[in-house]
Order: C-alpha cells, then sequence, then structure tokens
C-alpha cells in the first residue's frame, strides 16, 4: 500500500494524511478492493484546467480529475484536486472547506473502485457512497 501526498502550484492542504490513508484504505476493503499506489496531487485551478484541456479535452474547471491504473481489485491512480475549486464549492455547498475536500479526495477512490456519476441515477449512488464513506471517516482516529 502506497498513498502519497503531492503539490502542483499550491500547498498540500493542512489534513492528517495518516488518519487520511487509513480511510481511504478502508473505503477501498470495505468495497471489495485492495490498495495499490494511490497518488493524490493537490493543485491550482489553471493547472488542473491546463491538465483537463491536455488529457480529456475539456474546457472547464473541474474539482478532481482521476487517472485510474487499476489492475483487477488493485485500486491505483493519480488523483489531481483543485484546491481552488474546492474552496469554492464549500461557499456555494455552504459546507466547511475540510468536509468539502474530503468528499473530493474519496470521490475519486470512488472513481477508481468503479462507481461512476455520470447519469442521474449514477450520481445518487456516488453521493450515497461518499456519504457512507465520510461516515466512516468520523469514525477513524
Amino acid at each position: 500500500m502506497l498513498i502519497t501526498y503531492n503539490s502542483c502550484e499550491t500547498e498540500i492542504p493542512a489534513i492528517d494524511q495518516k488518519r487520511i490513508s487509513d480511510w481511504v484504505s478502508r473505503v477501498v476493503v470495505n468495497n471489495g478492493g485492495e490498495i495499490g499506489e494511490v497518488n493524490y496531487y493537490f493543485c491550482s485551478d489553471d493547472y488542473l484546467l491546463e491538465m483537463n484541456r491536455e488529457h480529456l479535452n475539456h474546457d472547464y474547471y473541474t474539482d478532481i480529475i482521476t487517472f485510474d491504473y487499476t489492475v483487477a481489485n488493485i485500486i491505483s491512480g493519480d488523483l489531481f484536486i483543485s484546491v481552488d475549486t474546492v474552496r469554492d464549492n464549500a461557499e456555494e455547498y455552504k459546507c466547511e472547506y475540510l468536509d468539502e475536500l474530503h468528499r473530493v479526495i474519496i470521490h475519486g477512490i470512488l472513481h477508481l473502485l468503479g462507481i461512476d456519476d455520470k447519469t442521474d441515477e449514477d450520481q445518487a449512488i456516488m453521493t450515497q457512497k461518499e456519504d457512507e464513506s465520510l461516515a466512516l471517516l468520523s469514525k477513524i482516529i
């Protein structure tokens, strides 16, 4: 198991990396996977916009881009998170920044586990899984 936290054009948020790593691992195991190599990259809006354009041909800001390297049930990937968009979304949804950041952190993992969010039905499933995962985080000390 290897979970890393990296920065691109921004600071790594003040999160408890050990606690988050334990949580991510538990969510993966609870969903039938095994944690492989997961790399989080915290970046600026501009950095992630350029990645979105270059790799996905999308010309818009987003909170996360997930590159999936999962093989069988070994969950691996690179997750790029815009701390700027997470902060904006926290304001829009009237929630704490860290709560929104945790949601995005696990959202990427759920994508690696094969959960999609393209349709309304898929979005409802994703939100349910996010909520279940966030409830688990509150139990991890």
